[in-house]
């Protein structure tokens, strides 16, 4: 097994040297006849990371569509996340004042300037090589970038739901995830992400992209997608929101009856209920949400039961039956008691969490911080 996986790794190299090397030019960007005498030494051995989603997008004709379609103005500060080895960042640097590329792979950086220095450009980069989960963004106006697949869900959920306003955000993504984010009720990619990200953001489609323009190949096709936030949001708790999305698409294609019916999950709501203070105004800012949809959660109430740990005292059995009584007479009040997650509209849910509210039946634990830099958010990809 080992010589197979070294030989393709050292053919990956091979044919990322020859691509940086020979590859026909968009008309933005025009690689100089020296790159292959400067690059050989550094690239002579690099490989590239499948774990860190490492796919780089090779086709002019993609990268060029790609800076057009994203509207960049002169004076624009551009934010680009995993910029491999600069095939994009150079286009951009044609097209706005200033790029700021987050890159964890020091390999990369180390090309990645190289290359723009060989074109004069060095003076509109700033490279930050960090985590971009884990960094805070400096001000940007746009987004323009080719994501690494891995961390699509987290760094959507960072960049819509932070506290850095932003124009738009042009984002190479896997094409599932792109149908996702693009998902209506109703549909069956339709999703907890899609839900939260559309209370604030406009999701457009772009184009598709084949795998054959990345190197490596990956084994997926991908689509470039404008996310572009709302002037006006709703003015609702976002903690409040997302706990109850989280709540509700725990099982998306149930009824919200059937939801709502488990003991432990009735137990749940009326203990943070019962501990919820005064209200704390409703803000939409900061970026300390779990606005995410977690690939498990469809599945976590698979083997659910009734019985097991923190049962409440005999003495607060009637209290906890009323109040499920509360739960199922909103719900009817409503409505939604035979509605299910999956065909709700964001008016709907908002409708229905006021709804909850008004009656005093909370979601969001007010005694659990949230951490900016630990935003939970999953790969969404269950359906």
């Amino acid at each position: 097994m080992h010589g197979p996986s070294h030989f393709r790794r050292h053919l990956t190299g091979f044919l990322l040297r020859r691509h940086l090397l020979h590859t026909k030019p968009g008309r933005r960007y025009v690689p100089r006849n020296d790159d292959v005498q400067k690059k050989d030494n550094e690239e002579k051995h690099m490989f590239l990371y499948k774990s860190w989603g490492q796919h780089i997008l090779t086709n002019p004709r993609v990268l060029d569509t790609i800076v057009r379609k994203s509207n960049i103005k002169p004076t624009d500060t551009v934010l680009e996340i995993g910029p491999g080895t600069g095939n994009l960042t150079l286009r951009l640097l044609q097209a706005a004042q200033r790029v700021v590329a987050v890159e964890l792979d020091t390999r990369m950086v180390e090309i990645l300037r190289k290359r723009v220095a060989e074109h004069g450009l060095e003076d509109q980069l700033t490279v930050i090589c960090k985590d971009a989960l884990k960094t805070d963004f400096p001000q940007f106006d746009l987004v323009v970038a080719n994501i690494p697949y891995g961390i699509s869900s987290p760094l959507v959920a960072k960049l819509v739901f932070g506290a850095n306003p932003f124009r738009s955000a042009t984002l190479l993504l896997q094409k599932e995830f792109a149908r996702r984010l693009l998902a209506n009720p109703g549909d069956s990619e339709f999703n907890r992400l899609a839900v939260n990200v559309k209370l604030v953001a406009e999701v457009e489609f772009v184009m598709d992209v084949s795998k054959r323009d990345f190197l490596p190949c990956p084994k997926v096709d991908s689509s470039v997608v404008t996310i572009r936030p709302k002037a006006e949001v709703p003015n609702v708790d976002l903690n409040e929101w997302c706990a109850f999305t989280r709540t509700c698409f725990s099982k998306k294609n149930k009824t919200l009856g059937a939801t709502f019916k488990h003991k432990r999950r009735v137990m749940e709501l009326w203990r943070l209920s019962n501990l919820r203070g005064s209200e704390t105004g409703n803000a939409v800012s900061g970026c300390n949400y779990d606005c995410s949809y977690d690939e498990d959660e469809e599945e976590e109430d698979g083997n659910e039961s009734d019985e097991g740990n923190g049962d409440p005292s005999p003495g607060s059995e009637m209290e906890m039956s009323l109040f499920k009584e509360k739960i199922n007479g909103v719900l009817k009040l409503g409505g939604f008691d035979d509605k299910r997650p999956a065909k709700l509209s964001g008016k709907e849910l908002l409708q229905l969490l006021s709804l909850f509210n008004q009656a005093g039946i909370h979601f969001h634990d007010q005694a659990k911080p949230r951490n900016a830099d630990n935003i939970a958010v999953a790969a969404s990809y269950s359906t």
